[in-house]
Parts: structure tokens; C-alpha cells; sequence
């Protein structure tokens, strides 16, 4: 992965939810599987079992009202990333205990390594900037959402 990667290097317009509609964690993941299958082509089932896998490590509420499930996955060769803004707050058993309402997930290819990690930290990093928030939280459209997403992305790079 080139260390100049963006966020939008791992979103496509189609891969942005809002409004999410799921009332737990666990239907949460499955509707965000199912979502990821469709952009991404992959078997729905071993996505949901990938992001519920990690989840039972430990909560990916990572406070703020932000979660950022993750996974890897055989047979992909690039990081794929879902943005999901959910209609009513879930609780995901956040580090904060805050219900979670902006979910970012990331899909790794099985031998991704640093650069999973990376790619985590810098999801992090744009999904804490107060006004980004701010700015997603108060849009239900999706291609506005993913345009928000974009410039930041850009500034950041």
C-alpha cells in the first residue's frame, strides 16, 4: 500500500450507507456484509463472519459514536472500505459506551500486514475530526456523504 493512500482509495461512491437501518450490532455487521458483497463481490457469509470474528475480540466502537469493524478476507487483492451513516444509534459496546451512528469498515486482503493497519489509522484519524463529523452526521444523502469524505481525503493528502 503507498503511505499516500486516502480514504477514497478505499471508498467508492456505492460503498457509502445512509440512512443504515439495524437495531444491534449483529444486524448492523449483517446489513453491512450484505452491502459489501454487492460492491465488492464477495461472499457475503465469510464477510460477516470476518467482521463478527475480530468483533468477538473486542469492541470496534472506538468512542465518539464512531465503530470501525474490520477484516481480512482470502481472495481480494486491495483493502476495501464500506461508510455507513445508521439511522438511530447502536449500541456496539463501545470503548466509551456510547451508541455508535458513523461505522467505517475496512476488509484487508489475509496477508495485509502494516498496511491494514495503517489503513485503520488513517480512517481513524479522519473520522475524529470534529467537523467532519459534524458534517456526515448532519447528511442523509450518500453521494453528499462520499463528496464530504472526498475532500477531506484530499486536504489530508
Amino acid at each position: 500500500m503507498d503511505w499516500r493512500m486516502t480514504l477514497i482509495d478505499l471508498l467508492t461512491p456505492a460503498a457509502v450507507i445512509s440512512p443504515l437501518r439495524a437495531n444491534g450490532k449483529k444486524q448492523a455487521l449483517q446489513e453491512l456484509a450484505q452491502h459489501a458483497a454487492r460492491v465488492a463481490g464477495l461472499p457475503e457469509r465469510d464477510l460477516y463472519e470476518a467482521l463478527l470474528q475480530r468483533e468477538r475480540l473486542g469492541s470496534t466502537g472506538i468512542g465518539d459514536g464512531i465503530a470501525i469493524p474490520h477484516g481480512r478476507m482470502p481472495g481480494i487483492d486491495r483493502l476495501i472500505g464500506l461508510f455507513a451513516r445508521a439511522e438511530k444509534p447502536i449500541d456496539f459496546e463501545a470503548l466509551d459506551g456510547q451508541p455508535v451512528d458513523i461505522i467505517f469498515v475496512l476488509i484487508a486482503p489475509e496477508g495485509a500486514g502494516a498496511d491494514h493497519l495503517k489503513a485503520l489509522a488513517r480512517v481513524a484519524r479522519v473520522l475524529r475530526n470534529q467537523a467532519v463529523l459534524e458534517q456526515v452526521r448532519s447528511i442523509r444523502d450518500p453521494a453528499a456523504i462520499y463528496a464530504i469524505l472526498a475532500e477531506t481525503a484530499a486536504k489530508a493528502a
